[in-house]
């Protein structure tokens, strides 16, 4: 099903994409390609945040369900250099820094819908040369897919015609039971490396060890044993199959979610800055920590880092990331 969620200021239409499979059921928005809600049969509480109404996504958002591009995560200075050319990106974190493709990136605009049956949707937007300061006409598009065994499926892939950056990230806010926030939520990782960052939230260039620090999940521990966390952890150093990274439980409904994905790092933002007054889909305003993001990508800052996995997308290439959801109950 297929229907209106919405209304733009240009006077767009936004819609709304009803995917249901594998016990779970799905709603998608043509803005942003945000995942607006997901539930699991038998759950009765939503797994991720959002609004059970548009228009709170132009206000008070941040970056619920988004698909996060054309570069996710932070960038120093909105500073890139490509191939001898200088590049300055939209500087929408605090006032300094690009953050996830800057202020009217992906997440936040109209996507057209390519494909859509009763358990998979394809949506795509092209950005424009220039779009954010960014070079190269960039072609996007998204597959969403539900699966058997309660697996939500995002396939990501993406061509430019210019040398660019393309690093995308699915931004979903997961909570796994009906109480205020994740705190209690049990999380692991197989990362044995983090990236610290500076009081602006911008890596420093070193990797450092999790051993002996509040960052190391490498078992079940409460997500509130490191606070605050806004961090990449380090999986691997390039693009890799899909395979199993991080765990997150909720002792209190049994629930447990696994991510899977090829890409080379993963974000954990634990909601800290969380404080909007109106309602989400369990009804209930959202307060700090009300939910936990984790978003499969390449390392923040790569541009300015050589030693990082990289983000550069060039002209006959194609960006793929393939990442999985995946919900059970004890």
């Amino acid at each position: 099903m297929i229907e209106e969620f919405g209304t733009l200021p240009t006077g767009e239409t936004v819609h709304r994409l009803r995917l249901e499979g594998g016990g779970l059921t799905g709603h998608i928005l043509t803005y942003g390609a945000i995942l607006q809600d997901l539930r699991l049969e038998g759950h009765d509480a939503p797994l991720v945040l959002g609004f059970p109404e548009f228009a709170p996504y132009l206000t008070h958002s941040p970056y619920f369900g988004a698909i996060a591009g054309r570069c996710a995560n932070r960038i120093r200075d909105g500073h890139l250099e490509l191939d001898g050319q200088t590049f300055q990106l939209d500087r929408n974190f605090i006032g300094k820094h690009s953050l996830h493709g800057g202020a009217v990136s992906m997440g936040k605009q109209l996507w057209a819908v390519v494909d859509y049956g009763s358990d998979h949707a394809t949506l795509e937007i092209t950005l424009p040369d220039g779009h954010m300061g960014y070079p190269g006409n960039l072609t996007v598009k998204v597959h969403f897919t539900l699966l058997e065994g309660g697996v939500l499926d995002i396939r990501m892939e993406a061509e430019s015609d210019a040398p660019t950056l393309c690093n995308l990230a699915h931004h979903s806010y997961f909570k796994l039971d009906d109480s205020e926030t994740i705190s209690d939520h049990l999380f692991k990782v197989n990362a044995d490396r983090y990236l610290p960052v500076n009081d602006e939230l911008i890596p420093t260039g070193e990797e450092r060890s999790v051993a002996e620090t509040p960052f190391d999940y490498s078992a079940l521990s409460p997500v509130s044993q490191a606070s605050p966390v806004d961090h990449n952890f380090c999986l691997s150093r390039q693009r890799t199959g899909l395979r199993s990274v991080a765990w997150l439980v909720s002792p209190l409904s049994n629930l447990t979610m696994e991510c899977r994905t090829t890409e080379p790092g993963l974000q954990i933002y634990d909601g800290g800055k969380i404080n909007i007054d109106l309602p989400g889909l369990n009804g209930r305003e959202m307060i700090a920590h009300a939910g936990l993001a984790m978003e499969p990508q390449i390392w923040p800052d790569a541009n300015h880092h050589s030693v990082f996995p990289q983000a550069l997308l060039r002209p006959g290439e194609t960006y793929r990331q393939h990442t999985q959801f995946a919900f059970s109950k004890e």
